[in-house]
């Protein structure tokens, strides 16, 4: 009897582990390859997960802030997805490299032309994206995402400081200083060397300081419970051996 329960507490355990942990992991974010500088170019993933086990997502609406307006945004082509890029006026003309910008970005849709994103899956959407404003540490970049049940996830919420994180909150870009990286160069040839739409080795290492260090915790906290309660299932079998030898 104590065995069993002391097998059923370790599976709890790494149960509720995870399901504590999983949430974070349901979010649309959006990460750099590399560093985002201020006033660089950069690439950029969304990393969109499948909330749903009966439903597949089938489209992504990523909008850029007016505020801080892009003049260049370019998706790489990912298969099985239609990429559209919508371009607005902007009521003040932005200046680049001596030009003057009248237009910018102001939405990035993707959908999907096959089954989409499927139930226990993700994928990542890049783009490279610039020249990035100077005067601010962040970009906040809300998205919509789509299921083939027609069922629609905003994450449009801002999180606010002091508070806890909103149920849907919006990706948010981090910019690092200006000078820190040579947009054009070092990011841009990783992206170069990786043409596969975001799904291969190197891409998925680059990605190791955000989600994968937090899953990596999670599963060795759960690889801890799980082998606590195998050694004491041993200790206690061996005991009921001993005893009955």
């Amino acid at each position: 009897m104590k065995v069993s329960r002391i097998a059923a507490a370790g599976a709890v355990a790494a149960t509720t582990v995870l399901a504590l942990g999983s949430p974070a992991f349901a979010h649309v974010t959006v990460r750099p390859e590399g560093v985002a500088a201020k006033g660089g170019y950069a690439v950029i993933d969304f990393r969109v997960p499948n909330e749903r086990d009966n439903a597949s997502t089938t489209k992504l609406e990523v909008s850029f802030p007016t505020d801080h307006p892009l003049a260049s945004v370019m998706p790489e082509p990912v298969p099985g997805w239609q990429a559209e890029v919508t371009r607005s006026t902007l009521a003040k003309p932005l200046e680049l490299h001596g030009k003057k910008i009248s237009e910018a970005v102001s939405k990035v849709t993707w959908t999907a032309t096959g089954k989409g994103i499927e139930p226990g899956y993700f994928q990542k959407f890049p783009l490279s994206v610039g020249a990035l404003p100077e005067d601010t540490d962040e970009l906040v970049l809300k998205a919509i995402q789509t299921y083939s049940n027609k069922e629609v996830v905003r994450w449009i919420e801002v999180a606010q400081d002091g508070q806890e994180e909103p149920e849907n909150p919006a990706p948010v870009l981090q910019l690092s200083a200006a000078g820190d990286a040579d947009a054009h160069g070092s990011a841009g040839a990783r992206k170069a060397s990786d043409s596969s739409g975001g799904s291969t080795a190197a891409a998925e290492a680059s990605d190791s300081s955000g989600g994968s260090d937090t899953i990596a915790r999670i599963l060795g906290v759960v690889g801890i419970a799980v082998g606590a309660a195998g050694v004491a299932y041993g200790v206690l079998a061996g005991r009921r051996r001993g005893g009955t030898a």
